[in-house]
C-alpha cells in the first residue's frame, strides 16, 4: 500500500484521539453543536443540487472541512450535463477509495445513489472497519440506483468520566473514531450523491464477542460479525463491539460490556459468542466450562434482559483441525456444550456455530477449508515477505459463509428478527458457495500480523 495513502488514512483517525489515560483508555467528549441531522451531498463536478453539498475528486479530507475523499489515486470527474444535478455527474476511480465525514456518535441511515447515463456500474460498499454493506451492486447504462444502508458510528466514550479500555492497535481502527468513513470499490464505482441522516430508534443488534466476531480492520483477516451487516434490511443496525483476543471476563473488565449495556434498548439483541480464549488455563480470563464460564455468560444474559433487551448465545467456530480420517477434531472441549446448556436453562436462543463450523470445514476438506481461513502463500498482499498460515482466523471468504451459517440460525430461531433480514435463499454448511464462484473486493490496508486469539 502506498505510504502517504496509509498515512492520509491514519489522519482521518489520529484527530478524534482527545485524551487517552490509564491503560489505553479514551475519553472524547463530543460538544452539543458537533450534531448535524442531515447532510446531503452532491458528487461531481457539474451542476450542484439545491441543499447539498458539492463534491469533487479533488475534495480531499480535511479536519477544517469535516469531510472529503482519503484515496490512492486521483479520483476522476464525470459530468454527463443533464438537466437533473445529481445523476447528470459523479465521482469514480479505478482502486478502492474512501469518503469521510465527521460525525458524532449514533446510528445513520446513509442513501447512496449510483450510476451513469453512458455507461455500467458495478459497486461494493464497506463501513468504518470493513463491514460489508453493499455488494456487488450493478446498474446498467442510464440506470441510475439509490441504496439505503445503516451504520453504526461510535467512539469508545461511556460518560465523562471514563470510555472502554482500548488496546494500543485499536487506536488507529476506524471503529473508534467520531468520523463515517465509507469504502467504495469494485469494477466501477460511480457515485452520484450521498445523504445521511441521523436515526435514533433503530433496531440494533450488538455483538459481543472474540477475533472470530469483531470488524477485522485489514486484510486478509476477516470475520461474520463484519459480514453480517449486508444481510438486514436498512431497518436494523449491527453494533459490533467484539475485539481480538476477549473472552467473557475480558470484555467485561476493558468495560466493553458497560459500553453495550449504555447504548442497548428494549428490544435490541446483544449476540454472544466466546470460548476461544476463555478456555486459556494460563489467562487471567480463564474459567471453567461448567461453572465460571456458565455463570458468565448468565450474568451477561441477566444484564441484558433487565434493560428489556434480547440475548443470543452463540456456541465457538471451531479451529482448523482435522484427523487422519478427514473430520473435524474439536478443540473447545466442554465449552460449546456449556453454552448450549446455558441456552436451555435459561431460554434464550441458540445459534450453535460450532456444529455449523464443523460441517462447513468437513465439506471443504482438508485442503479446501484452508480458502476459508487465513493461509496465503509470501507475496499474496504489497508487503507480505512470509506465508500466511492460520487455523483460526478467517479470510473474507470463510467469514462470509459463517456469516450465513449466523443467518439460518436467525432465521431458524429468531423468527422475530428473521423479518428483518434482506430476501437469501437457504444456506447449508454443508454445500458452502464455491470458492471459484464467490468474490469481494479487497480493501486497500494489509496487516501480516495476527490477530490475538487462537
Amino acid at each position: 500500500m502506498n505510504q502517504q495513502f496509509a498515512k492520509q488514512l491514519a489522519f482521518i483517525v489520529l484527530f478524534s484521539l482527545f485524551a487517552t489515560w490509564g491503560n489505553c483508555q479514551l475519553i472524547a467528549p463530543v460538544p452539543d453543536s458537533f450534531r448535524p441531522v442531515r447532510i446531503k451531498f452532491d458528487f461531481g463536478n457539474g451542476k450542484t443540487e439545491p441543499g447539498y453539498l458539492k463534491v469533487t475528486g479533488n475534495t480531499v479530507y480535511s479536519k477544517d472541512k469535516g469531510y472529503g475523499f482519503v484515496s490512492e489515486l486521483p479520483l476522476k470527474d464525470i459530468n454527463r450535463k443533464g438537466k437533473n444535478a445529481l445523476t447528470s455527474d459523479f465521482c469514480t476511480g479505478t482502486r478502492p477509495f474512501y469518503f469521510v465525514k465527521d460525525l458524532p456518535e449514533g446510528n445513520y441511515e446513509i442513501k447512496i445513489t449510483l450510476g451513469d447515463r453512458r455507461g455500467k456500474t458495478a459497486t461494493t460498499i464497506k463501513a468504518e472497519s470493513r463491514r460489508l454493506m453493499i455488494e456487488d451492486v450493478k446498474t446498467s447504462k442510464g440506470e441510475f440506483r439509490t441504496e439505503t444502508i445503516m451504520v453504526n458510528v461510535r467512539t469508545p466514550k461511556i460518560d465523562n468520566q471514563k470510555g472502554i479500555r482500548l488496546k494500543k492497535r485499536e487506536l488507529n481502527y476506524l471503529n473508534w473514531d467520531d468520523k463515517l468513513t465509507l469504502e467504495f470499490s469494485g469494477e466501477r464505482p460511480c457515485i452520484c450523491a450521498i445523504e445521511i441522516k441521523e436515526i435514533k430508534d433503530v433496531l440494533t443488534v450488538f455483538l459481543a464477542g472474540n477475533s472470530t466476531v469483531t470488524d477485522q480492520e485489514n486484510e486478509p483477516w476477516a470475520s461474520w460479525g463484519q459480514m453480517l451487516p449486508v444481510f438486514f434490511k436498512p431497518a436494523v443496525v449491527v453494533a459490533n463491539y467484539a475485539e481480538s483476543g476477549e473472552a467473557l471476563k475480558s470484555f467485561e473488565a476493558s468495560l466493553r460490556l458497560e459500553k453495550i449495556l449504555s447504548k442497548i434498548k428494549p428490544g435490541d439483541y446483544l449476540f454472544i459468542e466466546f470460548g476461544h480464549n476463555d478456555q486459556k488455563p494460563q489467562s487471567s480470563s480463564f474459567v471453567e466450562p461448567f461453572t465460571g464460564y456458565k455463570e458468565m455468560l448468565k450474568k451477561y444474559i441477566h444484564k441484558v434482559r433487565e434493560l428489556g433487551a434480547k440475548p443470543v448465545l452463540i456456541t465457538p467456530i471451531q479451529r482448523r483441525n482435522f484427523d487422519e480420517k478427514g473430520k473435524v477434531i474439536n478443540t473447545h472441549g466442554d465449552y460449546p456444550e456449556a453454552v448450549r446448556q446455558t441456552a436451555k436453562e435459561e431460554s434464550v436462543p441458540l445459534i450453535d456455530l460450532h456444529l455449523m463450523s464443523t460441517k462447513l470445514y468437513e465439506a471443504l476438506g482438508t485442503e479446501g477449508s484452508k480458502k476459508a481461513l487465513v493461509h496465503y502463500p509470501a507475496g499474496t498482499f504489497p508487503g507480505q515477505e512470509k506465508e500466511l498460515a492460520d487455523n483460526t482466523h478467517h479470510s473474507t471468504y470463510g467469514a462470509y459463509q459463517l456469516a450465513k451459517c449466523i443467518v439460518e440460525g436467525i432465521k431458524k430461531e429468531i423468527p422475530a428478527l428473521a423479518g428483518y433480514l434482506k430476501s437469501v435463499s437457504g444456506y447449508d454448511p454443508g454445500n458452502p458457495d464455491r470458492f471459484t464462484e464467490w468474490k469481494l473486493t479487497v480493501s486497500p490496508t494489509f496487516e501480516s500480523i495476527k490477530p490475538d486469539g487462537y
